[in-house]
């Protein structure tokens, strides 16, 4: 699946990984081993349903980037910094947003500079991603089983993410 603005190499072609989980601490197991291929600057666009796992999932990425703090949707207060671990995670939730002018008031891209910065909905501002992202779809199989779909872009094609697969 190519993204718009994406222009990868012609020797690497775009590929999506998807991971099947059958709980709530296996999603967030994925968050966790993906925060060992996170660095500065990054941004991850969660999408999927209500009650997916969104959250729980940046709970264990929060967890793997060693931030002590637990993580809650920040649904209602649109954006919340972790600092506590070794980068700085951003943690973003346009679903309540209107406009994408209300989601560039936010300045989220500055906010994360020198962390992680995670867009649930993201899907909702796929305009604003820069082109190196990781997209994370989440989708409801039944009560317990979720399959995370891991689609990057940009320098993300090159990352190892078959290793999370594990």
């Amino acid at each position: 699946m190519e993204r718009p603005g994406a222009s990868p190499s012609p020797h690497l072609r775009i590929v999506s990984i998807e991971i099947t989980t059958r709980d709530a601490a296996a999603t967030m197991a994925v968050g966790r081993r993906l925060a060992g291929l996170t660095r500065a600057g990054d941004v991850l666009a969660i999408s999927g349903p209500l009650g997916a796992g969104k959250t729980a999932f940046v709970g264990g990425l929060a967890e793997g980037l060693g931030i002590d703090e637990p993580v809650t949707s920040p649904s209602f207060v649109l954006m919340r910094r972790y600092d506590s671990g070794f980068v700085p995670l951003v943690h973003v939730d346009v679903y309540r947003l209107s406009s994408m002018g209300e989601f560039e008031d936010l300045n989220a891209f500055d906010e994360a500079d020198d962390g992680v910065l995670v867009i649930e909905w993201g899907s909702a501002v796929g305009p604003a991603l820069p082109h190196d992202h990781l997209v994370v779809d989440i989708a409801i199989e039944d009560e317990q089983t979720r399959t995370v779909q891991l689609i990057p872009a940009g320098t993300w094609i090159g990352r190892p993410l078959t290793e999370l697969t594990v």
